[in-house]
């Protein structure tokens, strides 16, 4: 099987906005990633700690990505789990909302899974919400509850970043 590509290559290229590794060096299938807040966003200075899970068939189906670090975002259910077009099981959505080429494709790394990831907290989806309240919030009243609890997270998450 091929493997989520090398921590080696993401540590001579480090892309802006995240560092990713594996967990533990024998098992090529668990990473931990930390999304560092894009800048100009509600979530800039944030340090938000996931775990990335690849299927033993990646690259033919996506990995799980589940936040570790509290978050609030409309996309990020709040157990953690994310929630966003790339991660879903390649094919035709059975709701109609995505199309194939949104979805997962054999062609997405690391890389790119993160980049649509910081995309995502820069511009929240609230139209297929993972977490309600925090989409209701986003669209209601971005500027006061919403941000109140994305600000508390960003400040629990630089607090948890250097344990």
């Amino acid at each position: 099987p091929t493997s989520p590509s090398s921590a080696v290559d993401l540590n001579k290229n480090p892309v802006e906005g995240f560092s990713a590794g594996l967990i533990d060096d024998d098992d090529i299938y668990q990473w931990e990633v930390v999304v560092i807040g894009p800048a100009d966003t509600l979530f800039e200075g944030g340090f938000f700690k996931a775990n990335l899970t690849f299927p033993h068939d990646y690259p033919l189906r996506p990995p799980k990505m589940k936040f570790i670090t509290e978050i609030w975002h409309p996309n990020v259910a709040k157990n953690g789990d994310v929630c966003i077009s790339i991660l879903h099981e390649p094919g035709e959505d059975r709701f109609g909302y995505e199309k194939p080429e949104e979805r997962w494709l054999p062609i997405h790394t690391v890389e790119t899974i993160m980049i649509s990831v910081i995309s995502m907290l820069a511009d929240p989806n609230s139209d297929s919400p993972a977490n309600v309240d925090a989409a209701k919030e986003w669209r209601e009243d971005p500027n006061g509850e919403f941000k109140r609890k994305v600000a508390r997270c960003v400040r629990k998450s630089q607090e948890m970043a250097f344990d």
